[in-house]
Formats: C-alpha cells, sequence, structure tokens
C-alpha cells in the first residue's frame, strides 16, 4: 500500500509512466537507506522509515525490488532478475522497475548510489 492507504499496483496493472525528469535514471545505481526497519509477511514487504516515522507497504513484486536494492543495483539488474523470475515483457518491466524505484527515492527508503558512498539528490 502506498500512504493514503491506496495499494501499490502489481506489474501489468498500469503503473503510470515514470515523472519526466525523474531522479532514477536505468543506469542509476541505488540501494535501501539503512534507516529503516522491515519485515516481509506472505509475500509482501512493510517497511518502517526512520527518517520520518512512515510505514510503507510494498506487494508482492515491490518486496522482490525491495529485497534486491538492500545492495547496491541499477534499475537494469532488477529488471532482469524480475525478467527471469516473472512472466513479464522487458518493456513493461523496464517502466515498472523505474516507477517503483522513483517512488522508493521519493520516500527517502532509496539513495542513489556511486560508488563512494550514497547520497541523496
Amino acid at each position: 500500500m502506498i500512504p493514503g492507504g491506496r495499494p501499490v499496483p502489481d506489474p501489468g496493472e498500469g503503473f503510470p509512466r515514470s515523472p519526466s525528469g525523474g531522479n532514477v535514471s536505468f543506469d542509476s545505481r541505488l540501494k535501501a537507506v539503512s534507516e529503516h526497519v522491515s519485515c516481509q509477511l506472505e509475500g509482501e514487504a512493510f517497511i518502517l522509515s526512520l527518517r520520518n516515522g512512515v510505514y510503507y507497504g510494498l506487494n508482492t513484486v515491490g518486496a522482490r525490488i525491495w529485497q534486491l536494492v538492500q545492495e547496491p543495483r541499477t534499475p537494469r539488474e532488477i529488471r532482469d532478475a524480475l525478467i527471469s523470475e516473472y512472466q513479464v515483457e522487458e518493456r513493461d518491466c523496464t517502466r515498472d522497475v523505474l516507477e517503483i524505484l522513483e517512488r522508493l527515492f521519493q520516500w527517502n527508503l532509496v539513495e542513489l548510489h556511486n560508488g563512494k558512498g550514497p547520497h541523496h539528490a
């Protein structure tokens, strides 16, 4: 669920396109921030941001992305992992991965990682 109690849609249910001018590009390297507590329950992820005290919920695919960003990864690496695990078209998966990563970035749950240490734009 995203803030406001609306569920995060699964890929294929029509994520809107990433906002133009977003912070996350296909070659960005991202990593989950350390200031969080998270758990998985029945395939979904529940995350408490220690920065702002807000709880976030992610569906099964979002939970898998959350697992993958525990180590620095690019959207390309995440997309490739999801394509190998789910039946999804590459174009749709690329769009959906960028969208959820942009949301995680906007929620301050992931940071851009340039190899010298994480930073948030």
